[in-house]
């Protein structure tokens, strides 16, 4: 099998070309079956017309940074070939064609160079005017009523050669934000080798792969028999755990122990809609956090955007919350201090409500898989030997691989349209995330 230099010099050779360059148009992009949009030249944009009223602009110096030909864009690595610093910040395309593959371009230079670009990709990456595109995973949130039918696969779903399970494992928590695993054969090595199924483990002051009890091995009061509140864990990293799967092992001579999810983006829709002003501040308040139980390791973000609820072009996405780990509050205005806390009250019920509460007794042969920046988890107080194993995954090794997943079993519509003919080493040239 060809890999690296020998595989691209070969895609090279197999493309056909229009001119004495290699083009993008070599690299294949599906045809549309009714008339392709109108395009013109003006002095700094091509100009697309989707239809009689609908219109997007792309600048020159836009358009040919973003060739895809194998002269500009490595098929095989996916990374830029093109240098865009020796690209004149006045070029201007010769001419322009609509195809009926996708929009062709002829670039002015010593050796004519052609561009070809998909008309689902233009639409997708449409910038003057932005376009509609469609919308993300649909976060279905949900309080105490969850227990009726919470999300579940089976270890074997999970485990399955073809990755189909897995998929459907990790879009649930996707979509939920958490996912149990039924049939988990009850031991450690199985339990990690289910976390090792989605990405490498995160490893932390606690260990990689970590199986404890209530003996305080660990400055923590995950180590003890104490109730412990819902929270989010890690919220003195940076850059939060993203994944957190527990397993319960054992629970013997004693009682208690069960197990506590909330949803997060739940309760802050329902602080957003009935105290907007306690969601604004805990919003943009940061909050200071610690980990300092261990003699040798002292852990605080390196940022100070630390919010409870943290948002991205007004989304909420990410919760933030552990107050027995909140360090001295002094980022915020004297006016905010007592407002502040009155929030705090306010999101402190709302997340113990009976409402947003969903108590579960894990048993063994049964894991979890939380959201760790979304689902708060806790227990309750314990009696007797509680043995618990689990470990962390990244978010984004976790967003990769869903990704992955998702070209295979759940395509987006420029990797569809464009997969089976602009595609090395299995991924399109054209992928919406490329």
């Amino acid at each position: 099998m060809m890999r690296g230099s020998t595989l691209l010099r070969a895609f090279l050779r197999s493309a056909p070309t229009r001119n004495a360059n290699v083009n993008s148009a070599s690299l294949g992009v599906s045809a549309v079956t009714q008339a392709p949009p109108t395009s013109r030249i003006d002095d700094r944009n091509v100009v697309l017309g989707w239809d009689a009223t609908t219109f997007s602009r792309y600048h020159h110096i836009w358009l040919r940074d973003h060739c895809r030909c194998p002269h500009c864009f490595h098929p095989i690595t996916k990374q830029r070939l093109v240098n865009t610093f020796e690209i004149p910040t006045d070029i201007k395309p010769t001419s322009v064609q609509s195809r009926p593959e996708g929009l062709e371009v002829q670039w002015p230079s010593s050796q004519p160079h052609t561009s070809l670009y998909p008309w689902s990709w233009l639409r997708h990456n449409s910038y003057d005017p932005p376009m509609a595109r469609p919308p993300a995973t649909e976060k279905i949130l949900w309080g105490s009523k969850i227990l009726q039918d919470p999300p579940t696969v089976t270890y074997a779903e999970a485990m399955a050669e073809d990755s189909r399970g897995l998929f459907k494992w990790l879009s649930n928590v996707d979509k939920f934000g958490f996912c149990f695993v039924s049939g988990v054969p009850a031991t450690p090595e199985a339990t990690e080798e289910l976390s090792r199924r989605i990405a490498f483990i995160r490893e932390t002051q606690y260990g990689t792969f970590w199986d404890f009890t209530s003996d305080l091995a660990k400055g923590d009061t995950a180590y003890t028999t104490l109730a412990l509140g819902a929270h989010t864990d890690t919220t003195y990293f940076t850059d939060p755990c993203g994944l957190q799967l527990f397993h319960l092992l054992e629970h013997s001579g004693g009682t208690g122990g069960a197990t506590l999810l909330v949803d997060g983006f739940y309760v802050a829709s329902i602080l957003k809609e009935l105290h907007p002003e306690a969601y604004e501040l805990l919003s943009t308040v940061p909050v200071p956090t610690h980990a300092a139980g261990e003699p040798d390791a002292l852990f605080t973000p390196s940022t100070r955007d630390t919010p409870v609820l943290k948002h991205e072009e007004d989304a909420l996405v990410q919760v933030r919350w552990n107050n027995d780990d909140r360090s001295v509050l002094r980022d915020l205005r004297p006016d905010q201090v007592e407002a502040w806390y009155d929030a705090i009250r306010v999101w402190y019920k709302l997340l113990t409500s009976p409402d947003s509460e969903y108590w579960v007794q894990l048993s063994p042969g049964t894991a979890v898989l939380v959201d760790n920046h979304r689902v708060l988890h806790g227990r309750s107080a314990f009696t007797g030997k509680r043995r618990m194993c689990g470990a962390y995954i990244g978010m984004d090794e976790y967003r990769s691989k869903l990704a992955v997943l998702s070209e295979k079993f759940a395509p987006d519509a420029v990797t569809q349209d464009t997969a089976a003919t602009a595609s090395v080493n299995g991924r399109s040239i054209w992928h919406p995330a490329l």
